[in-house]
């Protein structure tokens, strides 16, 4: 049931190919084969985790400046400048200057050795890397962001420098266009995530909109049968269900989910917050859907508990980032353990979920908010291993105003526990606990975060680069 709107797509590459006006006249064959070559080796080796946007060479500022503005009609996320032999600077500077694309110079060649062979036909063919420099100096003498890698095509990962800078502004253009809803209001009297959307806009360039509860109620009760069948029989074969769990439990909670995914897809939402205290401040409300946006998480839905847009949007952007990504919060300190236990009122990417043994459906024992119906949960623990903590944080005294902070650390191998009705895990930090939690509180951590598995250092270096905000790591 994964939605269109929240699919993810490759990051989007215009190729600026430039040569030498001079061979025109004095190796008029040159440029058609090295327009070749690119087709040939460079643009299938880039199309692997790319889309690639590629004209012709370009040689001339008039071409390059049409060339660039192609790219920029295109919405490309990077442009990406290649040598394919000498080019002068100035030629390109221009074009450069005006762009609003960021800029990543590939410093590659065709030749792969230098040896007793090379002639003038290599020699024409393979000495753009002195172009590189040109460029490149004048770049940095005008404070023109820029990035530069140097590879062969042949090498075993000639990407491996770039890709997550790539991915990077992906998800940055991506923002532009974003869409995150709020339904209901934010908790009373939580300022830690408290963020002026104004200023969100202004940075991100994401929307945000309100969605009213009772749109929710209102598509819940409305449902079409046979789909709240089909996700009841779903939940079924899916997880372990609770002994005490009735029909109508099930009913209710696949209605709700219909809202959520009704509501995601009809206003093409990349993002859901809702406050459960304001679900409950409408008698009409059956239950909270903690086992929907669960699911949805799985899928690429952000989402931030109480109604923090702010955690909404983090969440979403390391999934994005990294494939994976919960809203999470810390609960407990494990002093004993090392480790933080974290947790939440019902709601964890149910796709993170340990492979080992289905997930439980659980109903709480004590309604969270008035609700004319119980309300159900995923007991999720997330799988073991090596896994990545951050938080997308508001800090005036930060780059623009915003931050990440990040640790690295461990999902340990503990959870479910039958006595509990709540998703729940152990996070171990790569250091002693006390110092991780007086850190995180020195630096401005809020209370909601996110976890994503693996080493996703880089990742979120990348985006923090990409999108002009400072990044902290405990």
């Amino acid at each position: 049931m994964i939605q269109e709107n929240i699919s993810p797509r490759r990051p989007k590459l215009g190729l600026l190919a430039l040569s030498l006006e001079l061979y025109e006249t004095l190796a008029p064959e040159l440029r058609a084969d090295r327009e070749n070559w690119v087709r040939r080796e460079v643009i299938p080796a880039l199309e692997k985790e790319n889309e690639v946007l590629f004209g012709k060479a370009v040689y001339s500022r008039e071409t390059i400046r049409a060339e660039v503005r192609r790219f920029e009609a295109e919405d490309v996320d990077t442009l990406v400048v290649l040598f394919l032999c000498y080019s002068p600077s100035q030629t390109a500077l221009p074009a450069l200057v005006e762009t609003r694309l960021p800029i990543v110079i590939w410093n590659t060649q065709e030749l792969f050795a230098v040896d007793e062979t090379y002639g003038n036909a290599e020699l024409f063919a393979n000495h753009g890397v002195h172009g590189s420099h040109d460029l490149g100096n004048l770049l940095n003498r005008y404070g023109i962001p820029y990035k530069i890698f140097t590879s062969h095509v042949s090498d075993p990962d000639p990407f491996e420098e770039i890709r997550d800078y790539w991915k990077a502004q992906q998800v940055v253009s991506d923002l532009k266009r974003a869409r995150f809803g709020l339904m209901g209001y934010p908790f009373p009297a939580m300022g830690d995530f408290a963020a002026d959307v104004s200023e969100l806009v202004a940075k991100f360039g994401a929307e945000f909109g309100v969605v009213p509860v009772e749109e929710y109620i209102n598509r819940a009760a409305e449902a079409p049968t046979a789909e709240v069948a089909a996700l009841v029989s779903e939940y079924r074969e899916t997880y372990d269900l609770s002994g005490d769990l009735t029909d109508r439990d099930l009913e209710m909670t696949a209605r709700a989910e219909l809202a959520l995914r009704g509501i995601v897809a009809s206003r093409g939402l990349q993002g859901l917050t809702y406050q459960f205290t304001a679900l409950g401040d409408d008698c009409r409300t059956s239950t909270v859907p903690f086992v929907g946006i669960s699911r949805m998480m799985g899928e690429g839905v952000g989402f931030g508990g109480e109604g923090d847009v702010l955690s909404t949007m983090g969440t979403w952007i390391f999934q994005q980032l990294t494939g994976a990504a919960t809203f999470s919060e810390i609960f407990t300190t494990d002093f004993a353990g090392e480790a933080l236990f974290f947790s939440h009122m019902g709601e964890m990417n149910a796709a993170m979920a340990r492979r080992d043994r289905k997930i439980p459906m659980v109903a709480r024992p004590e309604p969270i908010t008035r609700t004319r119906d119980r309300q159900l949960a995923l007991l999720t623990s997330l799988e073991p291993g090596e896994a990545t903590f951050c938080a997308l944080v508001v800090d005036y005294n930060a780059t623009d105003n915003y931050k990440i902070i990040t640790a690295h650390g461990e999902v340990e191998d503990f959870g479910p526990l039958p006595q509990l009705a709540v998703p729940h895990f152990k996070f171990r930090p790569d250091m002693p606990v006390r110092d991780f939690l007086t850190r995180y509180v020195e630096l401005g951590g809020p209370h909601h975060n996110a976890v994503c598995f693996g080493d996703a250092l880089r990742k979120l270096e990348a985006f923090a680069e990409a999108a002009g905000l400072d990044i902290e790591e405990i």
